[in-house]
């Protein structure tokens, strides 16, 4: 399953509560789904969405991660995250 830009998407309570705790912001997220850097299938149905990112506080740069089950109608934001394991998961 290919995986491309999202524009129409819906973002569950546990998505929201995530972005919440980890103080990542509806626009990040929207700008990941939308002009993804790279995006893999995650297993079959749900792909993961992902850009480079740096958040202000230092010059190291972070991966923000959002998969996204796109077997359902309208695709399910499940969850986001940022990591600096930018080696382990970008390819």
């Amino acid at each position: 399953m290919p995986c491309q830009g999202l524009q129409n998407y819906v973002l569950t309570d546990h998505v929201r509560w995530q972005m919440q705790r980890r103080s990542i912001g509806e626009a990040e997220l929207m700008a990941v789904l939308e002009a993804s850097e790279q995006c893999e299938e995650a297993r079959p149905g749900r792909c993961v969405y992902q850009s480079m990112v740096s958040t202000g506080e230092s010059s190291r740069p972070y991966l923000l991660r959002v998969f996204v089950d796109l077997d359902r109608d309208p695709p399910e934001v499940v969850t986001v995250y940022r990591t600096s394991k930018v080696d382990k998961y970008w390819r």
